[in-house]
């Protein structure tokens, strides 16, 4: 690789944001000007913390991040910043580029019709639908015309139609983008390497070719790595064995077992430090409320009651105004729903939570057990350690948010379930999981979800399809 090619440089860089909490560890890798690069990692593996690393919002503890002279970043997040969302997309847009007073207007429309996305720049960023956010924040990331585009999950509330959109723009891009997103399909079709971060060793392992050809040979290189690990834990087990049965017999049998001892030390720092996978969470239950006569009556735009068992799912294309009818179902306006229910939600944008809340305090305020230790044993079955339940809402990730969802529905036991892209943030490993507790909810739900595996795994359901409704 040419050193004048490369546009971004990690030299030996050290990363941690407390000692018990290291994400990299002298890490090293180039990416070349003008590729597309993707990174994947377990969950905590730092895929984001990279990101705020380029861009200069976190420091490394040691060594250096070299960028190619004058190279302007961009990057398009999983979400708009919550104080963002009440201002016009014409003022959303005039804090991406300060400097330019005049005539930002013309560079708006023009990079929005970039994005396929064609709005009013007076109307407020919270009235977008989610998949006209997802648009938003990748126009938001292009106009100031970056050198490096960075894409942190940018498929999350794409309808089929948005993400073909995404790839065909990702296909055609001259520049240099990275890219993180569980969407492999998405990935395959425009990846010229891999970044490759491990949890467990804190490293980046860095890979060239397309996604699907290096997913195999990491697999191909941990097979290896198992194999040279067996064959060396069965040879140092036979000679301690060995070792057992010469020590204490003669200065000769124990000079022998020495050096047998020296040689098994060699081996073990011989084995390879294999890459552990991502623990998926346990199945779980969410336990529907006791009955407290009917749930609820949907008013608008049809008329239906739905009961114990009900599977709803709110269909059409991104902006006909499915999460407006969620959320209106949710304030009363389109729904007349028991007082006495105890309603599960999942938004897109995790309105729901309390972000200045601990996540601790956030279970304990749904819990119908007000006890520490079964908020500690809930939060264990969705990875969250107790060190991340004393933290606020507000600093956890965004697939952690997604898992405190799921914990406080366990611990509700609510009689009602609306879903707003449940799957959004979640490791891909905990999907299957998540739909079976779905399915075994007595209770009805009512789901909004882009993504077709999930929704089949959702058994019974009943369509309502806005495009033959339209609600906005």
């Amino acid at each position: 690789m040419a050193q004048d090619n490369v546009i971004i440089r990690f030299d030996n860089v050290s990363f941690a944001y407390n000692e018990k909490r290291v994400i990299l560890d002298e890490t090293s890798f180039s990416v070349r000007r003008n590729s597309i690069f993707t990174i994947i990692g377990q969950n905590g593996a730092g895929k984001s913390t990279v990101f705020k690393l380029l861009l200069g919002r976190l420091k490394p503890n040691g060594g250096k991040i070299n960028l190619e002279y004058g190279t302007r970043i961009g990057i398009a997040e999983q979400m708009v910043p919550t104080q963002m969302l009440d201002l016009t997309i014409l003022e959303y847009f005039k804090t991406a580029v300060p400097d330019i007073q005049y005539g930002v207007e013309g560079n708006i429309v023009k990079v929005l019709k970039t994005v396929n996305l064609t709005v009013d720049l007076n109307k407020t960023v919270r009235d977008l639908s989610g998949g006209q956010k997802a648009r938003l924040l990748l126009a938001y990331a292009l106009i100031s015309d970056p050198d490096v585009l960075l894409l942190d999950e940018p498929t999350n509330n794409l309808d089929k139609v948005g993400i073909e959109h995404l790839t065909a723009f990702l296909m055609n891009y001259k520049k240099t983008c990275i890219v993180i997103s569980h969407d492999s399909d998405f990935l395959n079709c425009f990846t010229d390497g891999v970044l490759n971060l491990d949890v467990h060793t804190h490293k980046v392992e860095q890979f060239m070719g397309n996604y699907y050809d290096v997913i195999e040979e990491i697999a191909a290189k941990l097979e290896r790595d198992r194999m040279l690990n067996a064959r060396l834990e069965k040879s140092i087990k036979d000679r301690f064995e060995k070792v057992n049965r010469l020590g204490g017999k003669s200065i000769a049998m124990n000079q022998l077992a020495r050096r047998i001892r020296e040689d098994i030390a060699e081996d073990k720092e011989d084995m390879v430090e294999m890459r552990k996978e991502d623990r998926t969470i346990p199945d779980f239950t969410i336990k529907n409320q006791e009955f407290v006569g009917y749930v609820i009556k949907i008013t608008k735009p049809i008329k239906t009651e739905l009961g114990k068992g009900s599977r709803l799912l709110i269909k059409g294309p991104n902006g006909i105004g499915k999460s407006t009818l969620l959320k209106s179902i949710m304030s009363g306006t389109s729904a007349d729903i028991n007082a006495r229910i105890r309603t599960g939600y999942y938004s897109q944008d995790f309105s729901e939570l309390d972000f200045e809340q601990t996540a601790f305090d956030s279970l304990m305020t749904v819990s119908l057990i007000k006890k520490a230790q079964t908020i500690y044993e809930a939060a264990a079955r969705f990875l969250l350690s107790g060190e991340i339940l004393q933290n606020k809402i507000e600093s956890l990730s965004e697939g952690q948010k997604g898992l405190l969802c799921y914990a406080r529905f366990m611990l509700q036991e609510p009689g009602l379930l609306i879903l707003d892209e449940p799957t959004n943030h979640i490791n891909f490993r905990h999907i299957p999981v998540i739909a079976k507790a779905i399915n075994n909810f007595e209770g009805p739900v009512i789901l909004v979800s882009h993504l077709p595996d999930f929704v089949e795994k959702i058994k019974e359901v009943t369509e309502l399809d806005l495009s033959n409704f339209p609600y906005n």
